[in-house]
């Protein structure tokens, strides 16, 4: 088990480090404008996204007769009505979308980008169905092979473009290799289904999560909308670099969490105990994230972020340790997300996510007042500890988690996070190596690793695999 976990881990990290290359390359091939307005792209497929998703994936997981050909089949079709719908919505907001932006003049790019929903909907579903038997190497190729296509395509890509077209292409050449790797990784032959009656059940599932799919679009992306419409395509070139230098670590090993923890966790659903502890193991892993990624970039961010990027994105050194514990609570709130989903009880994301959505008014309002950019991470930071807390308030409530062995985790963690934040306020993340590892920040080590020797059911998880090997 231990070894699937690795190979989890590292086949995911593998593919989302070469779509963060991929993002360096760009952002150093192009303007901070041309690179503020690549980063909207995602924000777009992002909007068709959280209109249209439905967790089919995970059904096909956690359904007890996900197994079934007859399901598989009805998945798919549904995927493909998925994808017909989520192309004419994004095509039909290409244009309000640009303006709301203010880059009417890559309107047309919003409309070519439409046709990618429509790719993804014909991926083929046993890459997820097998994660049900723990056999991840389908999956793993699908998320690690398409982003180095997708690599290794800029350098004739840049020859032929000069701005943000870059990231357009690179976008269409990572989905239909994704798809069809889907096909060709498959067991089983291809086949569409429309069984309304699946259809139902699916939307069933599926519904809290499409509510938690549009509170994620707030979580990921509503912020950097403000700050492009509000401050400009070159603020939010910086903003976004930031999130993704932060966020792809926490989604890499977020996901590869839920993929580890979610069957084992179905597969003892109806034994209390073992149950409690695989779940507590699962709050504290995603506790273990973001610490690590705190840890990690206050003592080598700045070093890091100079190295990558250059003195072109100097500025991210004002905000990147605020923003790393920003990502760290939201990644600790998968946790109890992926314990009450194994339970068959999928809203309870949606419930963690919405407080980080309501505080948006609030970041708008301050990016107004102030043009601070700061601000609004802080604004974010304080919904995400309340979103943690009602996370992991309902997993307990919903499926008999245990709260007392993961108070101290959870505190240490938070002092972890606090110590980071006072070091960063005073002490500001610099580019060279011997600055940067001043001892003050060491104070910062001390609380993350005893907050990380503290999670005790991690612990005797991670040993547990590795003397099964």
């Amino acid at each position: 088990m231990l070894r699937k976990a690795f190979l989890l881990v590292s086949g995911n990290a593998f593919g989302s480090a070469l779509l963060l290359v991929r993002n360096l390359i760009i952002a150093r091939l192009v303007s901070p404008e041309d690179y503020g307005i690549a980063s909207t792209f995602a924000v777009a497929m992002s909007i068709v996204e959280m209109l249209s998703y439905l967790g089919l994936n995970q059904m096909i997981v956690v359904d007890r007769d996900g197994d079934d050909p007859h399901v598989q089949k009805a998945m798919q079709g549904f995927q493909v009505l998925r994808g017909v719908t989520s192309s004419l919505v994004l095509f039909a907001i290409a244009i309000p979308y640009a303006r709301f932006l203010g880059v009417e003049h890559v309107a047309w790019a919003y409309q070519v980008i439409a046709f990618i929903p429509l790719v993804n909907g014909l991926q083929h579903f046993d890459m997820h169905r097998l994660k049900r038997h723990l056999n991840f190497r389908p999956w793993i190729v699908t998320q690690a092979i398409p982003p180095l296509v997708s690599v290794l395509a800029l350098w004739p890509l840049a020859l032929l473009y000069g701005d943000y077209r870059i990231m357009l292409v690179s976008l269409f050449i990572q989905s239909g290799a994704m798809v069809l790797l889907s096909h060709l990784m498959a067991e089983r032959r291809y086949a569409l289904n429309f069984d309304f009656a699946l259809i139902r059940r699916a939307t069933v599932f599926g519904w809290p999560l499409l509510l938690n799919g549009v509170l994620l679009f707030g979580v990921f992306n509503g912020e950097r909308l403000i700050v492009g419409r509000e401050l400009g395509m070159s603020q939010l070139a910086v903003f976004s670099m930031a999130i993704t230098l932060t966020l792809t670590p926490t989604l890499v090993l977020a996901g590869a969490t839920q993929s580890l923890f979610l069957p084992q966790l179905t597969a003892s659903r109806d034994r209390e105990e073992s149950f409690r502890w695989y779940g507590t193991a699962a709050v504290e892993a995603g506790l273990a994230i973001g610490v690590v990624l705190v840890l990690g970039i206050v003592l080598l961010g700045g070093p890091v972020i100079h190295l990558l990027l250059g003195p072109k994105y100097v500025s991210i050194l004002d905000i990147l340790v605020p923003m790393s514990v920003m990502q760290a609570v939201r990644v600790a709130k998968t946790g109890g997300s992926t314990v009450a989903l194994a339970k068959e009880r999928s809203g309870n994301a949606a419930a963690g996510n919405l407080i980080r959505v309501l505080s948006l008014p609030v970041s708008w309002y301050a990016v107004i007042r102030t043009g601070d950019v700061l601000t609004v991470i802080h604004i974010a930071l304080a919904a995400e500890v309340v979103g943690y807390l009602v996370s992991v308030r309902l997993a307990a409530k919903r499926t008999g988690l245990p709260l007392s062995p993961l108070l101290l985790p959870s505190a240490l963690s938070a002092l972890a996070c606090a110590a980071a934040l006072f070091e960063a306020h005073y002490y500001p993340p610099q580019t060279g190596l011997v600055a940067q590892l001043g001892w003050t920040r060491w104070f910062v080590a001390f609380f993350c690793l005893a907050a990380l020797f503290s999670m005790s059911a991690l612990r005797g998880y991670l040993w547990r695999r590795l003397r099964l090997g």
